[in-house]
């Protein structure tokens, strides 16, 4: 009994730190977008290093279509249901995000208490990965629902858009060392020998 009890509170506490890491890493793991226009920086409104894991969001396809509107050829009709999906999703995003954050903080307070039952810990162990997937699920339905709402060949535009956006960010990133923050040497005129001491800082809308 022992042994199942550290069992939960081990797996409790790691679900509590994932959530210092960034409940927005529910996000990820999309294909999509990960620069301005296509994902920004990856920084969120939750802080931490989960802010890197929003660069693949659904929202973010979208406000890529609605920043080229025009080069894809979008109709009124096309804006405003975008529009609409993306005030949509926002708003189911900000509350299950709270949701989250109140389940892990609630579960947090339990695993601090040795006397805590363990049912109550599992519960709300659960309750939490309850709600995470059912965030990737409104994310990745809306993905196609976004899709859906395109031509055939706005598709195929959004696509060469895509690539050669990351293309250019790609030859950046040559250019100018780690895109990350990392360094790749020394660069010449560079006071610091030990070459760039961060990389580029790319915005998210």
């Amino acid at each position: 009994m022992k042994q199942g009890r550290q069992t939960i509170v081990t797996l409790a506490v790691a679900s509590v730190f994932a959530l210092s890491v960034g409940v927005s890493s529910v996000w990820a793991n999309e294909p999509g977008y990960g620069k301005e226009g296509h994902g920004g920086s990856g920084h969120s409104s939750m802080g931490g290093h989960g802010k890197s894991m929003m660069h693949n969001s659904t929202g973010q396809l979208i406000r890529h279509l609605l920043k080229h509107e025009k080069d894809l050829g979008l109709t009124a009709e096309q804006v405003t249901k975008l529009k609409d999906m993306q005030l949509n999703l926002d708003k189911t995003r900000i509350k299950s995000e709270a949701d989250i954050q109140v389940a892990e903080r609630e579960l947090k307070s339990l695993t601090e208490e040795e006397k805590s039952d363990l049912g109550a810990i599992e519960a709300k162990l659960k309750q939490s990965a309850d709600l995470q997937v059912a965030l990737r699920m409104v994310s990745i339905k809306a993905r196609r629902d976004v899709y859906a709402l395109l031509t055939p060949e706005q598709r195929t535009k959004e696509k060469t858009e895509h690539e050669k956006v990351m293309q250019q960010h790609k030859d950046a990133g040559k250019g100018y060392g780690n895109p990350h923050g990392g360094t790749s040497g020394p660069m010449k005129g560079s006071p610091h020998k030990g070459g760039l001491l961060k990389g580029l800082s790319l915005q998210q809308a």
